[in-house]
């Protein structure tokens, strides 16, 4: 069964494959819809993180 996770750039739930934009921040790995979604992350991660 595949994990699924909700991305913290737009809210979309997201099914874990091989080719899922993730990152590692803090100790956990994050799943993005998009490559998009991943870099708007990237540029601010504490925007998207700081109610977890």
């Amino acid at each position: 069964m595949a994990t699924k996770a909700t991305d913290p750039v737009c809210g979309m739930m997201v099914e874990e494959s091989p080719t899922t934009p993730r990152i590692s921040y803090q100790g956990r790995t994050y799943l993005f819809c998009s490559d998009a979604c991943k870099a708007r992350f990237t540029a601010d991660p504490d925007r998207y993180t700081e109610n977890q």
